[in-house]
C-alpha cells in the first residue's frame, strides 16, 4: 500500500465525532459501556480449544543505575529494577520496580485522562480538575478495575507486507481486511490492527497510522477499545487533526488504548486456525489513579 493523504475539508475540530454526555456527565468508562453481557457472552463462545496468545511484548528489566529519567528514552528498558535482599537468617530476594507507563517499548493500557482535548477530558472535564501533581482524579486507571472481557477481531492489514512509510489507515482498509477474512466486527467488540510496524518513533521513516477517517468508522462500528502496532498517522498527512487515536478517539470518543501491542503470533495462530475472532482479556494492575498502565492482553481462542 502507498501512502496516503486524507482529505480532511470537512473535518474541522467542530466536526468530530464525540461521546460527550453519551453515558453522562460523570462517566469515567467511555466505550467500555459498549461492552454488555451479551457481548461477553458472545466472546464467550468464540473459545473452542482455549488456546491462548499473548499480545504484549516482553520487557526485560535493566538494574536502577543510571537514574529516574533513563526510562523515558527510546533505548533505555520500560522497567528498572533494584534488588532487594530481606530477612535473616533465612534471606529472601524481592526487588522494587520503577515503570514507564508511556514508553513505546512496553505494551500499555491509556486512561482517558493521558491525553486532553481543548484543555478537557472525556467526558469534558478541565484537565486541571480531572489530573493534578497528586494523582489523577477523573479519567484514571481506577476505572479498569474490573479488566476488560469483550470479543477481540484482528484485521490484519499487513497481510502482504508491512503498510509503507506514513502511510495513513482508513475505513476502506478496514472493510476490505473484514472481507478478505470473512470477519465483522460488532459493537462492543476490541479492534485489534496489524500493520507490520514496530511502536518506536524514528523521524526519517514516519509510521504509518490511523487516520481521522479510520477513527470515525470505529465511532460508527461501536468498538470499545483499539489495540494495534501502530497508533496515530504522521501529522504532515492529516493537518487538520493531528493524532487522530490520541487526540480524538481517547478524549472525544472515551476509548481506551492499548498501545505498542505485538500481534506477530496473534496473526500466526489466526492464520493457522483460520479464525480472527477471539475472546479478549485484559485485566492490568489494580492501582487507581494514573494515566496509564502495562498490560498482558490475551486472546483465547
Amino acid at each position: 500500500m502507498e501512502a496516503r493523504h486524507v482529505d480532511t475539508a470537512t473535518d474541522g475540530a467542530e466536526n468530530l465525532p464525540s461521546n460527550w454526555g453519551r453515558w453522562g456527565q460523570d462517566d469515567q468508562r467511555g466505550t467500555l459501556n459498549l461492552i454488555t453481557e451479551e457481548t461477553r457472552a458472545r466472546a464467550a463462545a468464540e473459545v473452542r480449544t482455549g488456546r491462548a496468545v499473548s499480545l504484549a511484548l516482553p520487557i526485560q528489566p535493566t538494574p536502577l543505575i543510571s537514574g529516574p529519567f533513563a526510562p523515558s528514552t527510546e533505548d533505555a528498558s520500560p522497567v528498572q529494577q533494584v534488588m532487594v535482599y530481606t530477612g535473616s537468617p533465612a534471606m529472601a530476594t524481592a526487588d522494587v520496580m520503577m515503570v514507564t507507563n508511556h514508553h513505546p517499548r512496553s505494551t500499555h493500557l491509556d486512561a482517558l485522562g493521558h491525553i486532553p482535548r481543548d484543555g478537557r477530558v472525556y467526558p469534558g472535564r478541565p484537565l486541571k480538575e480531572s489530573v493534578t501533581p497528586v494523582g489523577v482524579r477523573h479519567g484514571s486507571t481506577t476505572a479498569f478495575a474490573a479488566g476488560i472481557t469483550t470479543r477481540g477481531v484482528l484485521l490484519d492489514l499487513a497481510v502482504d507486507g508491512p503498510l509503507t512509510s506514513g502511510y495513513a489507515v482508513t475505513s476502506r482498509d478496514f472493510e476490505a481486511a473484514e472481507e478478505r477474512q470473512g470477519v465483522r466486527l460488532e459493537s462492543g467488540d476490541a479492534l485489534v490492527v496489524r500493520c507490520g510496524w514496530s511502536m518506536t518513533p524514528d523521524p526519517d521513516r514516519p509510521m504509518p497510522g490511523m487516520s481521522l477517517d479510520a477513527v470515525r468508522w470505529m465511532h460508527r462500528r461501536g468498538v470499545s477499545i483499539y489495540a494495534g502496532d501502530i497508533g496515530d498517522a504522521h501529522p504532515a498527512l492529516d493537518a487538520a487533526c493531528p493524532s487522530p487515536l490520541h487526540g480524538v478517539a481517547l478524549p472525544m470518543l472515551g476509548m481506551p488504548l492499548i498501545d505498542a501491542a505485538y500481534l506477530d503470533e496473534l496473526v500466526a495462530v489466526c492464520a493457522e486456525l483460520d479464525r480472527y475472532a477471539f475472546l479478549l482479556t485484559v485485566a492490568p494492575p489494580r492501582i487507581h489513579g494514573l494515566t496509564g498502565v502495562p498490560v498482558n492482553p490475551l486472546a483465547v481462542f
